[in-house]
């Protein structure tokens, strides 16, 4: 085999190696805190309970997100990518959008209830980041 082949070869399989390391990315990628009641007043709903998910899964959306009120329902699936201490569980969640994030900046692109980041994360008091696509 010529050097030339030999160069290409190793090119190649190198190549393969990373593209088979890299875990494809089929959304938008930000990062995700927990945050805990009082949930209402919300900036979508106010005091209203009914318009929250009976799972406890939703979330309160960075101003990039919010849209000047047209997240309020939206949908979302959020899967955690990394973070320290590897806080990350396999899988996904579905959530919907209930508010606003209350400071500015925000802290996070979501916040997600608490039970919502606890499906997905193993440290409730870390940010992690996310991967996140409507649905």
């Amino acid at each position: 085999m010529t050097m030339e082949k030999t160069m290409k070869l190793c090119l190649r399989t190198m190549l393969l190696l990373v593209l088979l390391q890299t875990s494809a990315v089929s959304g938008d990628v930000g990062t995700a805190s927990a945050y805990y009641s009082p949930y209402i007043p919300t900036r979508c709903w106010g005091n209203d309970q009914s318009r929250f998910p009976a799972n406890s899964m939703f979330v309160s959306v960075s101003e990039v997100m919010w849209d000047n009120g047209a997240a309020c329902g939206r949908r979302y699936r959020v899967r955690c990518l990394a973070g320290d201490s590897r806080p990350c569980k396999a899988g996904y969640v579905d959530v919907v959008v209930v508010d606003a994030c209350r400071r500015y900046p925000c802290s996070s692109t979501l916040l997600l209830s608490a039970d919502a980041f606890g499906a997905i994360s193993r440290i409730p008091s870390q940010r992690i980041s996310v991967e996140y696509i409507q649905i």
